[in-house]
């Protein structure tokens, strides 16, 4: 209860710490979590997902100053690929986002995929629920950044930025499925570049031929110029940060806020489900040898997967089902 008391204080140590045992899956983590679950729902979540390279570390910094300026605290959840080495996070938030290292009302941490697919790591909703217990008013969360599946992030975020580049075979990802269909606003960065009138042209295209969404939000595309053109930047930027609050008043509007945090309910808790009833049930096939001796025998075709999942349910959950 003191860690937790600590953490809606606002202590980062006390949170980076926290948000570290998650991540090592550390038991009494959890007891920390159930604390402070009861202090969250507050923040907005804006999730920032799109192709490596797309300039989305950039974005998220600029969004970091615009919501500063309008005075609100921020959160940065940097989500990177795991080291082979170390576990940890190859980029981490010390080489991120210096400028606003000093600044007590934002809070930078970077989270390692772990193996996880969809671009986000499995401690990724734990870690928005300590930074919405600290009482962070918008939490970014940047996805790693691995291709058209990297879709997880909509269990998560309110609005959601699928960040583009002309020149990056993102025009061919345009007609695909995947993350496209889940953007509630397109960013095409770096729009100086040649190729963005195609690119919009064909994001267009693809938007005309999809469904509508839920409410009639139609997805738009705002272009976002070079970093280092101040000026130019800083108006792309202005426009897609309206687009921002506008998303999330249409949401309020037309009560589908209610949805999307019914949706991030649910996946909070299948994952719940799965750590506590799944993960012991294989730790104890590891450990006894079961687990080998099960896949022993599907390599020698003396059984099939469905056969030894019955097998397995009828041991464990045996009057469950």
């Amino acid at each position: 209860m003191e860690k937790a008391n600590k953490i809606k204080g606002g202590d980062v140590r006390e949170a980076s710490r926290l948000i570290r045992n998650l991540e090592d899956s550390i038991p009494e983590a959890k007891s920390t979590i159930k604390h402070i679950f009861h202090f969250t729902g507050h923040a907005q979540v804006i999730g920032i997902t799109g192709s490596p390279g797309a300039g989305k570390s950039t974005l998220v910094d600029g969004l970091i100053e615009w919501s500063r300026k309008k005075g609100k605290t921020v959160g940065v959840l940097a989500v990177d690929p795991t080291s082979p080495f170390t576990g940890g996070a190859i980029l981490g938030d010390r080489i991120r986002m210096q400028r606003h290292a000093e600044d007590p009302g934002v809070f930078v941490r970077s989270l390692a995929t772990r193996g996880s697919l969809g671009g986000l790591s499995k401690a990724v909703g734990d870690a928005i629920h300590i930074m919405d217990a600290m009482g962070k008013d918008v939490i970014l969360v940047e996805t790693v950044g691995t291709g058209q599946q990297e879709v997880e992030i909509i269990n998560h975020a309110h609005t959601v930025l699928v960040v583009l580049v002309p020149g990056m075979g993102d025009e061919i990802q345009a007609i695909k499925a995947g993350i496209m269909e889940i953007a509630d606003i397109f960013v095409i960065n770096k729009a100086d570049r040649e190729g963005t009138g195609k690119l919009q042209r064909e994001l267009m295209a693809m938007l005309d031929m999809s469904p509508i969404k839920p409410g009639g939000w139609r997805p738009p595309i705002i272009k976002i110029g070079n970093a280092f053109e101040p000026s130019e930047f800083e108006k792309g930027l202005d426009e897609l940060t309206t687009k921002v609050l506008d998303h999330l008043e249409h949401l309020v509007k037309s009560n589908l806020i209610g949805d999307r945090v019914r949706r991030k309910t649910t996946h909070e808790l299948n994952e719940a489900l799965r750590a506590a009833i799944l993960e012991p049930v294989l730790k104890v096939l590891v450990s006894t040898g079961e687990l080998d001796r099960m896949i022993d025998q599907l390599l020698k075709k003396e059984t099939d997967p469905y056969s030894i999942a019955e097998e397995v349910q009828k041991k464990y959950l045996q009057g469950c089902i």
